[in-house]
């Protein structure tokens, strides 16, 4: 098998890489080579490896600079990516591309499934949901859609400057005040444990195309998550609640309740640890030396 990954150094392209060493034959090249906004070069790319399957975790997700770059967010989220759905299916290639809990509004109360309605609050979101049917439009047959939530792994996110856990434990350590809001409801995810779910949902003859959901199991608030990663360094420090309605503090609104329910996956037999194990297991490892 012939595997093109696209934004290797991302959370989720490093894992990629790592979780398929040895067991595809596997071409990523850096974004000066390939560059998804770039169609041209993408083709040139694609023309020249062949792959079997493409997975892009390329994406414009600073939610602050999608509201005020919205242009260059839809450039990246959905033409981008519409061209490469459209190259994937001119040489027969599968598409894996990934999309976000925003795509909801969060009025629902409970974790979404695939075939929930959806409705995005801020320019990420909608974005991100013009991209979905941009792809699955360009290359129906073959496009799998993987939406996730709170990404977290070894790389970070330059975006972000690193990923969520990473930082609440710096400012423990850093015994900085630490309040996290408390009204946002998510499903946090491994970025390690994604790579390995989707690995073996590619590798299951009865996953068809179209959208899934892989997240590690459960929900809990963003207060709730950074309570427990605390907790499982021992760190003497108390995070406190906060309840920001919905807004964040630059101004837009996050859906309340976002977090994600794995059917379509499940049903095939990929379950990915709960969101207690998975961030127990990150924190040790990663923090094992102190």
């Amino acid at each position: 098998m012939r595997l093109l990954i696209i934004g290797k150094t991302g959370q989720v392209g490093s894992e990629l890489l790592r979780c398929i060493a040895g067991k595809a034959q596997v071409h990523a090249p850096d974004r000066a080579l390939l560059d998804i906004e770039k169609p041209d070069q993408t083709r040139a790319v694609l023309d020249e490896f062949q792959p079997d399957i493409v997975i892009n975790t390329a994406a414009f997700h600073d939610l602050t600079r999608c509201e005020t770059e919205s242009e260059r967010a839809f450039a990246v989220n959905v033409t981008a990516a519409e061209d490469l759905a459209a190259a994937c299916r001119v040489i027969g290639a599968r598409l894996v591309t990934f999309s976000t809990d925003y795509v909801f509004s969060g009025d629902k109360g409970t974790p979404y499934v695939e075939e929930d309605d959806t409705g995005p609050l801020q320019a990420y979101g909608k974005s991100r949901l013009a991209g979905e049917h941009a792809v699955l439009a360009a290359h129906p047959g073959g496009t799998y859609v993987i939406r996730t939530c709170g990404i977290y792994g070894v790389s970070g996110a330059r975006s972000r400057r690193g990923n969520f856990v990473d930082k609440r434990i710096a400012e423990a350590r850093a015994k900085q005040p630490i309040a996290i809001a408390c009204e946002q409801v998510v499903s946090p995810t491994s970025a390690e444990d994604l790579a390995v779910a989707l690995w073996s949902l590619l590798a299951r003859t009865q996953a068809r195309p179209g959208i899934y959901h892989l997240i590690n199991e459960g929900a809990c608030s963003w207060y709730e998550f950074a309570r427990k990663a605390i907790e499982i360094t021992g760190l003497p420090v108390t995070v406190k609640p906060t309840d920001r309605q919905g807004w964040d503090a630059a101004g837009f609104r996050r859906p309340l309740v976002s977090a994600l329910s794995n059917c379509r996956a499940k049903a095939l037999g990929v379950v990915l640890p709960s969101w207690q194990n998975a961030l127990q297991q990150y924190v040790r490892r990663r923090y094992a030396a102190g």
